[in-house]
């Protein structure tokens, strides 16, 4: 389900929810490492408990960085084994609710378009969004795209 035509049974249909995944400090620590970002409402309990949030945050960059697992996990039952299927961006990101230490997030996507790039290539637009546990509001929306290429 590689090509535009077989994708075309898909669009405007939800490809469902990823597993829920657990957001801790830990996580939060080794991101902030990664990145450089030690600001306090990431990295220091007893100061960002002080803060609006009331506790720690995970950076909105951490979540969009779980994004490609979860995505990866939700196409996969789409995915022909001669085709790969490779992450190319994201339009109109916008991080709406933070994720607090201890949240559990999780995906859930609504192919958008298609665009064939070539007889090989196609260019799927989702519509995304970052689920919070318990939360009216998701962590992020986006569209997220993802080419699919056809190599047999």
């Amino acid at each position: 389900m590689n090509n535009p035509a077989s994708w075309q049974s898909m669009l405007g249909q939800s490809l469902g929810h990823s597993d829920w995944f657990s957001i801790d400090q830990q996580r939060i620590n080794h991101f902030a490492d990664v990145t450089e970002d030690q600001q306090y409402i990431h990295v220091d309990p007893e100061a960002a408990a002080q803060s609006a949030f009331g506790g720690t945050i995970a950076h909105g960059y951490l979540t969009l960085s779980l994004f490609p697992n979860m995505m990866y996990a939700l196409v996969a039952p789409y995915r022909k084994a001669s085709s790969t299927m490779v992450n190319y961006g994201s339009n109109k990101l916008r991080f709406l609710n933070p994720v607090k230490c201890g949240a559990r997030i999780r995906l859930h996507m609504e192919l958008a378009a298609i665009t064939e790039k070539s007889p090989t290539n196609t260019l799927l637009t989702f519509n995304t969004n970052m689920e919070i546990e318990g939360e009216a509001t998701p962590a992020f929306v986006a569209e997220n795209l993802l080419m699919v290429i056809d190599e047999g």
